[in-house]
């Protein structure tokens, strides 16, 4: 990725054209993000930059991420997030990224946490098919053959029940809207993964068109 944001999504909500056409956005909170730590091929490999969003408590940061705060001259964060971007050779720790790193019109990814929907049956889950719904069927919705009769037993893999949502979501090729860098907001076309006050990340796109 070329640059990248942490943020917090507020919600979602609507604005105007210059032609007048409703065009449905998702607010994000975006940044300010400070450059906590600088990673170099030379020490560990690789090339990234880890920053942070969001002050914390000191009370609430244990002695390790304490210490890690200290050495680099900064109040504590709530979020740190490892950035590996192709160019990291323009920050050093302490400098400071808004959301005037993205400008209107650019295609971006947004990576979150979607939204937990607890236990879930194949329908929902799967999309699977219901059984008849006549009387005397005595199959709804049940999730039917669970394998084969000669394995005596679920092969991996099968599509059952289970816990669905609350899992890493990216969502692709979305459109910077606006980027204020005074009130730390960024709009962006169409819904972003996740509730509203979930953390998200932006990053340039990887399918741009």
């Amino acid at each position: 990725m070329k640059k990248a944001i942490i943020g917090r999504k507020v919600g979602m909500t609507q604005i105007f054209d210059e032609s007048g056409k409703v065009i449905p956005v998702s607010v994000v909170l975006a940044g300010p993000c400070t450059v906590i730590q600088k990673k170099t091929v030379d020490k560990e490999g690789y090339d990234a930059i880890q920053v942070g969003f969001e002050d914390a408590r000191e009370k609430l940061i244990n002695k390790p991420l304490k210490g890690h705060f200290t050495k680099a001259n900064i109040a504590p964060k709530k979020f740190l997030s490892e950035l590996r971007l192709e160019d990291c050779s323009g920050y050093n720790v302490g400098d400071v990224i808004k959301a005037d790193v993205f400008e209107v019109g650019e295609r971006v990814d947004v990576s979150g946490v979607s939204k937990g929907k607890g236990y879930q049956g194949t329908i929902k889950r799967w999309n699977a098919h219901r059984g008849p719904m006549s009387h005397g069927s005595k199959y709804h919705r049940a999730s039917g053959s669970k394998g084969t009769s000669d394995a005596a037993r679920t092969f991996k893999n099968k599509k059952m029940p289970g816990r669905m949502g609350f899992e890493n979501v990216t969502v692709q090729n979305l459109e910077i809207v606006r980027a204020d860098a005074e009130k730390n907001i960024i709009l962006i076309r169409g819904g972003i993964p996740g509730a509203k006050k979930g953390i998200v990340v932006i990053k340039n796109t990887v399918k741009a068109r």
